[in-house]
């Protein structure tokens, strides 16, 4: 399992901690556990498969994470999924020096809770005009993490926005295809951003 050191603390302590579930980084043994915690940081870029993977930042109540699937090939263009977030100007700095494809962006609350959105480090609207609108181009943008209730409504608003991009909601099932093929030198590689 990846994650943030500070998310792998916390699993480790609430939840698999021998109370509310068994320590499967222990067991059966500790030298062949059925589960291995791997930290990862901002800007790690992790192999899995053919795939590279990049750590992005977000900015939410808890640590979060963001990723970017990155292409094949630089013209290909990477997939980037925002995890929860709120505004995050470490995000877009990362996100103006790759080649974007797709765009996954929550944006849990309608412009009427706004106030409830800041607090709770999401996005409404209102925000994501505005962060969009520090990515140059016109992409494909899919808006996700909708409040049950609120999808008609916070669509309704973006699509208010004066934005070049092409925004839709994220449907349950949508495919989104992505290049699939690296070279044998870039599968392997495991490191920093640049």
């Amino acid at each position: 399992m990846h994650a943030l050191p500070q998310t792998l603390q916390a699993l480790k302590t609430h939840i698999f901690n021998g109370v509310i579930w068994p320590d499967f980084t222990r067991l059966p043994s500790a030298e062949q556990p059925l589960l291995a915690f791997e930290p990862f940081a901002i800007g790690d870029v992790l192999a899995i498969g053919e795939r590279r993977i990049e750590v992005l930042p977000a900015e939410h109540t808890v640590p979060a994470v963001g990723f970017a699937v990155l292409g094949a090939t630089p013209d290909a263009g990477a997939w980037v999924f925002t995890g929860d977030t709120g505004p995050n100007p470490a995000l877009w700095q990362r996100l103006r020096s790759l080649r974007i494809a797709h765009l996954v962006i929550e944006t849990a609350f309608s412009d009427e809770e706004r106030a409830l959105a800041q607090i709770s480090r999401h996005l409404c609207p209102e925000t994501l005009g505005r962060e969009l609108a520090q990515l140059e181009g016109s992409i494909e943008v899919h808006i996700t993490h909708i409040k049950p209730g609120e999808v008609e409504a916070v669509m309704g608003q973006i699509g208010g926005l004066c934005s070049g991009h092409r925004i839709a909601v994220l449907t349950s099932g949508q495919v989104i295809a992505l290049a699939t093929s690296l070279g044998a030198d870039q599968s392997r590689h495991i490191g920093r951003a640049e």
